[in-house]
């Protein structure tokens, strides 16, 4: 498909948007999607499938999120894109395989629930849905939005012949489960300087991110945060995955755009505001997806009886660091700065369900206070 180009006026919208307009299936904007496993699709006719676009406020021409449906026993048609692609596995158990253009050779693997990959740029896939008698749905999270606001043609990104060999080149057993790589210098951030690095989980496969317990502290964050970071083999793509107690909250924070954040599980809520703006509550459990916007603070909040789990697939590396870094003071808000409002609405949230704060009273007047 091919876009025609405008030489008489500027672009009002962003040429990413004019194109998945042009397609004539759902959109969902807004701030959050409650549950993607049942968000409406429609029919892709392209990619003869039910598909359901996701553009959210915070996305900002950054990121594309996009949701496949698979029908029980069903194989949809290969395609191929000229951005690499993570998929989250939100419901069903399925195969993917992937292959290079040109003969090049296949790595096949099975996936389910929960479940988080990488199919890299310019390679070919093709999804499997291995239950018959239930559809599987994926989300797909690209930068393709970024990239046709510099080639503004969708053809290039999706009807391109070139083949960069992504997957018989380099890294033979990238679809084996992923592992874990010691860290090094550089990741994460102290007092606005670089720390010493922290392990990640390398790879392209990550099979359950519910069951991944081997995580690292996040105590800067509160409420006792553990955190992995996640790098995807052969990109600069990147997420992290964070996990916090029940009946405790995170300290509120704010980055770059573009950052889809996805709920493997827990029960909680998060409020996002723009500094001195109106807030904005999003109520979250597994299947949810929501992206703070630019420079808007976030915080996240587990109202439920187990730990809250949320994946965050990062745009960029120029838009948002390498890490939850903060870099100044005015990044994050501290419990002993926060507004009262904030600790009394998590409570009345708690109360509704019959439980009781697990935070310390101390977190409110200790601005040192760590986290055991």
């Amino acid at each position: 498909m091919t876009m025609e180009k405008t030489t008489t006026e500027p672009r009002a919208t962003f040429a990413y948007d004019q194109w998945m307009e042009g397609l004539g299936v759902p959109i969902h904007r807004g701030y959050a999607v409650s549950d993607l496993r049942t968000v409406q699709l429609g029919w892709w006719e392209e990619r003869k499938c039910l598909t359901g676009f996701v553009q959210l406020m915070g996305q900002e021409g950054v990121s594309e999120t996009r949701v496949t449906e698979i029908p029980p026993g069903g194989v949809l048609e290969p395609y191929k894109v000229g951005v690499d692609e993570a998929v989250y596995v939100l419901s069903g158990n399925g195969m993917t395989e992937v292959w290079d253009a040109g003969g090049g050779r296949k790595q096949a693997f099975e996936w389910s629930p929960r479940a988080l990959f990488l199919v890299p740029a310019t390679t070919t896939r093709q999804f499997r849905n291995l239950s018959g008698d239930a559809p599987a749905r994926v989300v797909h999270y690209s930068y393709l939005p970024l990239a046709m606001s510099v080639v503004t043609d969708p053809g290039f990104f999706l009807d391109n012949p070139y083949d960069c060999r992504a997957v018989s080149v380099g890294i033979d057993d990238a679809y084996s489960e992923a592992r874990t790589v010691p860290g090094g210098e550089g990741y994460r951030w102290i007092n606005g300087q670089r720390g010493p690095g922290v392990a990640y989980w390398y790879g392209r496969l990550f099979p359950d991110l519910l069951a991944w317990e081997r995580l690292d502290s996040n105590h800067d964050r509160g409420a006792g945060s553990r955190t992995v970071r996640i790098q995807f083999a052969g990109t600069d793509m990147s997420a992290h995955m964070s996990v916090f107690a029940p009946r405790t909250y995170k300290k509120a924070h704010r980055h770059g755009p573009g950052r889809a954040i996805l709920i493997p599980g827990g029960e909680g809520y998060s409020v996002m505001w723009p500094e001195g703006g109106e807030k904005v509550v999003v109520h979250w459990q597994e299947g949810s997806m929501f992206v703070p916007p630019n420079r808007w603070f976030h915080q996240h909040f587990n109202v439920g009886g187990m730990p809250a789990r949320y994946l965050a697939i990062h745009p960029p590396i120029q838009l948002h660091g390498y890490t939850e870094k903060v870099i100044n003071a005015n990044d994050q808000i501290e419990y002993s700065t926060e507004d009262p409002s904030v600790r009394e609405m998590f409570e009345k949230e708690l109360g509704a369900r019959s439980l009781t704060s697990l935070m310390p009273d101390e977190v409110y007047t200790n601005p040192n206070f760590e986290w055991r």
